[in-house]
């Protein structure tokens, strides 16, 4: 079983049919990060804001791009926050680290304190991406898991559960990998993670697990490693 880890949502996990949030969806989130919480792991949770408002969407309507990216870290502020709530009113103590400062509403991420929180048994959730323009919500994963040391990032899909070799729902012969290296990831240009984030993950060994978010139970069958997905390693 995985020790310490990072879980990576984006932020259309978190609504359906258009709307913003689901507070099925919430709720259920919440119940299954409970269920890792009361395993004793250390779990730190990264989420997208693609629910609201992605960089590029924005470009595309005339933002300029800089604007466009901070525009997406708030976002992202925004689903922190409810998951904060969702997993409060079930007791799991938590608490929202911010690249940006925020100090009505969240701490400053600071490594340190990041470790600690986990150390207390505390839930953390980690907004506003890497606080710089230019870098997904991918990299922040791969960059706090890096920083607090983490075993492996669970990388929860909306519906796909691993890796193919060319998108499912296009492709019936489309081809699915039990297991990958990260640089097979990227000769292969598989669309899992931008090159940055992969190959941060490679060169500090963190395990990345990609898997069905939308099957209730598998995020603790990821974290003991018991779910049916993809595993990418660094390899030899």
């Amino acid at each position: 079983m995985y020790k310490r880890v990072l879980l990576k949502l984006s932020g259309e996990a978190l609504s359906a049919n258009g709307n913003n949030f689901d507070p099925e969806i919430l709720a259920g989130l919440a119940l299954e990060i409970k269920e890792v919480h009361d395993l004793g792991v250390d779990l730190a949770i990264v989420v997208g804001g693609g629910n609201f408002i992605r960089g590029k969407m924005a470009e595309q309507i005339g933002i300029e791009r800089v604007q466009a990216d901070y525009m997406g870290m708030l976002a992202t502020m925004i689903n922190a926050l409810a998951i904060q709530s969702a997993c409060e009113k079930i007791d799991i103590p938590t608490r929202v680290l911010s690249a940006i400062e925020m100090s009505k509403i969240a701490e400053p991420f600071i490594v340190r304190r990041a470790i600690r929180h986990l150390e207390k048994g505390r839930v953390i959730i980690f907004g506003a991406g890497t606080g710089s323009p230019y870098f997904s919500t991918d990299t922040t994963a791969a960059l706090r898991a890096s920083e607090i040391k983490a075993d492996v990032i669970l990388m929860a899909k909306n519906g796909v559960d691993g890796v193919y070799s060319a998108d499912p729902k296009l492709d019936p012969n489309a081809k699915k990998y039990d297991v990958l290296t990260y640089m097979e990831l990227i000769q292969r240009k598989l669309a899992v993670m931008d090159t940055t984030a992969t190959s941060m993950c490679m060169d500090n060994d963190i395990d990345l697990v990609v898997f069905n978010m939308n099957e209730t139970g598998n995020i603790k069958k990821a974290v003991m490693e018991n779910v049916t997905g993809t595993i990418v390693k660094r390899g030899e």
